[in-house]
């Protein structure tokens, strides 16, 4: 089996969640013996070699239209389904805060599209996608699609109860490197450090969190770079860190290990997260976890986890205080390495592939 990855343009220019998925979905595929290409959305790309086509980021729906066009090639999409539409309303400033305050979410996201085609230069590769609009270009998607990869549960249910289009679907979880983030002998744990993992953007909400810890007795690492055109975002993050506030630039996942080691909690309190890998990799290593209540999280860390509202950074300490004097049992860990490993995602992400080319043959 030949499989096409096509995924944003921006890939590995502002690394993500989905910058590890997509890479190491193709690594553990081709485990597998499934050859598996990663191309990005604003490539000119030759189809006929491929068996199927397999997408990410839905919300991303002018990325995709084309391609599905172009090919006329069987496809999946991996839908990693956010929703930042109470981001938008409660912490955009300026002409766009007012805008975002009185438009659907879906309105909003199709505005931030051509936002960036006039300000940016950044090309609509799918035409289609003007006159369709954003949910109208997902329904599309949804309903062309051979089957529907969401990363949980929780998050099909999102994206039906949304868009009211139905397709096949079968869950593949995120997950961990199991042979990189696990957790060697006895921690030493520094008691008051804190960490945070992930890009620093106003949807990771590391501002909040800032405001959350400035002047206690922990010692906050922000751990990333700013996502791009979000510099004031940044500028104003750093303004703000009181001398009990350290920032650590992108670092790789090997590196990142030594954090997760030493420190006592890891915080994700972002405005939303299907998952939030960053916390999966801290819980596989022993941290304790505070994380938002916003998206799917309760599916993957259930009641392992400390939940803070990112609106308020009185949450966020109340949450951070409460993890920091939790023990920490090991079943979150167990849960993690028997359940969510880039192993067990391959497997069911080649099921898939297995029974859309069944059902397309079937079908014919």
């Amino acid at each position: 089996m030949r499989v096409l990855f096509i995924a944003r343009s921006t890939l590995y220019k502002d690394k993500g969640g989905d910058t590890v998925q997509v890479l190491q979905t193709a690594e553990q595929l081709r485990k597998l013996q499934i050859e598996v290409d990663i191309k990005l959305t604003n490539e000119v790309i030759a189809y006929e070699p491929y068996d199927l086509l397999h997408f990410f980021n839905i919300i991303r729906p002018a990325d995709i239209l084309h391609h599905i066009r172009a090919s006329g090639k069987p496809y999946v999409v991996s839908t990693i389904f956010v929703d930042y539409s109470e981001y938008e309303k409660k912490s955009r400033k300026g002409l766009a805060g007012l805008l975002f305050r009185v438009l659907s979410p879906d309105q909003i996201e199709y505005l931030k599209v051509v936002a960036r085609r006039v300000v940016n230069g950044e090309k609509i590769i799918s035409p289609g996608y003007l006159w369709y609009g954003q949910r109208g270009s997902i329904r599309r998607i949804i309903r062309g699609a051979g089957m529907l990869l969401p990363n949980s549960a929780s998050e099909y249910r999102r994206l039906y109860a949304h868009f009211k289009a139905e397709a096949r679907y079968e869950v593949i979880p995120n997950a961990i490197d199991p042979l990189l983030f696990h957790q060697a002998g006895v921690a030493q744990r520094q008691q008051d450090m804190v960490i945070c993992v992930g890009r620093i953007e106003g949807r990771k909400n590391q501002l909040n969190l800032i405001r959350a810890l400035n002047g206690t007795a922990y010692r906050l690492f922000i751990i990333g770079s700013p996502s791009a055109n979000q510099a004031a975002y940044y500028k104003a993050c750093r303004e703000e860190a009181g001398p009990n506030v350290t920032f650590v630039s992108a670092t790789s996942q090997e590196e990142l290990t030594g954090y997760y080691s030493t420190a006592r909690v890891h915080v994700l309190p972002s405005w939303f997260e299907t998952t939030g890998l960053s916390s999966l990799e801290a819980a596989a290593m022993g941290c304790r976890l505070v994380i938002t209540d916003k998206g799917d999280t309760r599916e993957y860390f259930e009641d392992y986890a400390f939940y803070c509202d990112p609106a308020s950074p009185e949450s966020i300490l109340a949450a951070v205080e409460r993890a920091a004097a939790a023990e920490e049992d090991g079943t979150l860990r167990r849960k993690i390495f028997s359940e969510y490993t880039w192993q067990q995602t391959a497997r069911r992400t080649a099921d898939a592939y297995s029974k859309l080319l069944l059902f397309t043959f079937t079908e014919k």
